[in-house]
């Protein structure tokens, strides 16, 4: 389906690569994923790395290091967008605070990651990529993985404040169970590792920054990320939630073929049914059972 390696040898006149922009809509789906499968595109694992080993975790050694601060739910949005205008104002009369700003989209399955860091009397630093067959949740952490990497970098920074919409995205950072985003935690670790290494002082805070509040700063951002009409090389869905979702529904096909020829349907075996009467079947859910809840009232 590929070009060759070898540029000696004359391209293939009907490889994917040589297809124009409406040939790859017309056979976009199941040929376009076969390709990208066979080059492994997935998140990788990464549980051995050394920072999630008994003993190096940063939870364990640098513990008193990092924080977070909340958006309460109780809390007026005024009051929410008072504390982030504080803490801007500490941000500029102290010259050793670096204010990482991120945000990312997704428009037509082509990822935008952007991240500002301010500091005082320093130019702001923009970073924008762009990635396929990424989702929200890795394009949120590579936005916090660059906006680290270049406050680290920053001289005599010594407090760095990452001001995000999404928590859930930083909370992965120390989550030190696997998951699919192991690739992006493992670097902001080793970089966290290093800057905390460097001085005792040095620490960092994550800010939860909701975009209903429409803050100056991260409203700004947000805009800016959504700018972008990036155009996909060709049409495609991959990505790990899309992939278990296959295996899923390969597996519940499976389980309805074996159970439909089963002898022990209607004796050994019963149909499950909700309060609509519907047949209750396998479901395929984030990290959820295979049965989801039922039950009724007699």
């Amino acid at each position: 389906m590929d070009d060759p390696s070898n540029s000696s040898k004359k391209p293939i006149p009907y490889s994917i690569n040589s297809l124009t922009n409406r040939q790859r809509k017309i056979v976009k789906g199941h040929l376009i994923d076969l390709n990208n499968k066979a080059y492994s595109i997935l998140p990788s694992f990464s549980s051995l790395h050394l920072e999630f080993g008994p003993g190096s975790q940063i939870t364990d050694n640098f513990s008193d290091r990092f924080s977070f601060n909340l958006a309460s739910k109780k809390e007026k949005d005024k009051i929410c967008c008072q504390e982030l205008n504080k803490m801007v104002l500490c941000l500029f009369s102290s010259p050793s605070m670096a204010l990482v700003i991120t945000d990312a989209s997704i428009k037509n399955n082509i990822a935008t990651s952007i991240s500002h860091v301010h500091s005082a009397n320093q130019p702001l630093i923009k970073t924008v990529h762009h990635a396929v067959f990424v989702t929200s949740m890795e394009a949120e952490l590579f936005a916090i993985r660059c906006g680290i990497n270049q406050a680290c970098i920053k001289e005599n920074v010594s407090k760095i404040i990452i001001v995000t919409d999404s928590i859930h995205a930083v909370k992965k950072i120390f989550n030190s169970k696997s998951h699919p985003y192991q690739s992006h935690t493992t670097a902001i670790l080793s970089e966290l590792h290093c800057f905390f290494n460097t001085k005792q002082d040095n620490s960092i805070e994550f800010w939860e920054c909701p975009s209903c509040l429409k803050w100056r700063f991260h409203h700004d951002i947000n805009k800016d990320s959504k700018s972008f009409n990036p155009t996909p090389s060709f049409p495609c869905k991959i990505s790990w939630d899309h992939c278990k979702r296959i295996d899923s529904d390969d597996i519940i096909n499976q389980w309805k073929m074996t159970f439909q020829a089963s002898d022990g349907k209607g004796r050994h075996f019963l149909d499950l049914v909700d309060n609509n009467l519907n047949t209750i079947e396998p479901a395929y859910t984030k990290g959820g059972p295979w049965l989801q809840v039922f039950g009724h009232s007699d």
